[in-house]
């Protein structure tokens, strides 16, 4: 059985990215998103999940290039002076691994964006990390020991195969996709220990900012057995904090994909189910 779960990150970015989300689960396939709680819009994005009861909200969780939720004096460590953690994952992560107190701050932070996203008042349906810096053994041990305490059942991981990739349009496989497919293998652990449930496969890396109309039509097509989640990076436009951040993105393409007739007709030709995590069970 192949099921699909059509998601969007970044919710709470901007207000583009908000309205891009909210006109997709209305108009398109999208079903859920996630929220940056700490984000400049995020306010705006808790207003419009409480006007659509049907669209699915998780934490997208940051602990890279974006703001903390606890202030600099908070994480001296791990953020900027600014509040920002830095756009190193190699910095980071070290930080994250082989220091003490780069893990006391970073449990902290943790905590308090699942404390933000408690006060919303919205129900967690999931969890992920900006830049998948769930990967990183230190991080994703601290969102299933932290998120289980709020609730949390479900956790992507972002193992892309590269078969429906090939099918689908021009693509070229390298050593470090490869290295992070078996990667992905510890995480998947990890999040089953706990009892929880994750996805099968995960569309959207390899195309990160470029899931185009006529590549996710024809990747729909092809989509695998299993649980397949597609996420996207969509805006009505692309302001300029989307452009110092993400230049290359094509968020507004994303957003037509999600509505496009094409995307509708790849998932109906692969006879996928349109599903949630809330549909899937423990392994």
């Amino acid at each position: 059985m192949k099921r699909a779960i059509i998601s969007a990150d970044d919710f709470g970015l901007s207000v583009e990215v908000n309205e891009a989300i909210e006109i997709a689960h209305r108009e398109g396939v999208l079903s859920t998103a996630s929220l940056m709680v700490a984000g400049p819009a995020a306010a705006d994005a808790v207003e419009r999940a409480k006007r659509l009861p049907d669209l699915r909200v998780g934490l997208h969780l940051v602990v890279i290039e974006g703001a903390s939720t606890l202030t600099h004096a908070r994480l001296p460590l791990i953020t900027q002076a600014d509040g920002w953690f830095s756009s190193s994952q190699l910095g980071l992560g070290v930080d994250y691994f082989f220091r003490p107190e780069g893990r006391k701050e970073l449990a902290a932070e943790i905590t308090a964006q699942f404390e933000a996203f408690k006060r919303t008042g919205l129900t967690l349906d999931h969890a992920n990390a900006h830049k998948h810096m769930h990967l990183h053994p230190t991080v994703g041990r601290l969102l299933i020991d932290i998120g289980r305490t709020y609730g949390l059942r479900a956790i992507r991981t972002p193992l892309e195969p590269t078969e429906p990739l090939y099918a689908a349009g021009t693509y070229t496989d390298t050593l470090g996709d490869a290295a992070l497919r078996r990667w992905t293998g510890l995480l998947r652990h990890q999040i089953r220990s706990a009892g929880m449930v994750t996805n099968d496969w995960c569309f959207g890396l390899a195309w990160s900012g470029h899931m185009t109309s006529d590549r996710v039509a024809a990747l729909a097509a092809h989509l695998p057995e299993g649980v397949s989640e597609l996420y996207f990076h969509p805006a009505t436009h692309k302001n300029d904090l989307l452009q110092r951040l993400m230049p290359t993105y094509e968020h507004e393409a994303e957003f037509e994909a999600l509505c496009s007739e094409g995307f509708r007709a790849g998932l109906h030709h692969s006879h996928a189910v349109l599903s949630g995590w809330r549909d899937l069970e423990p392994a």
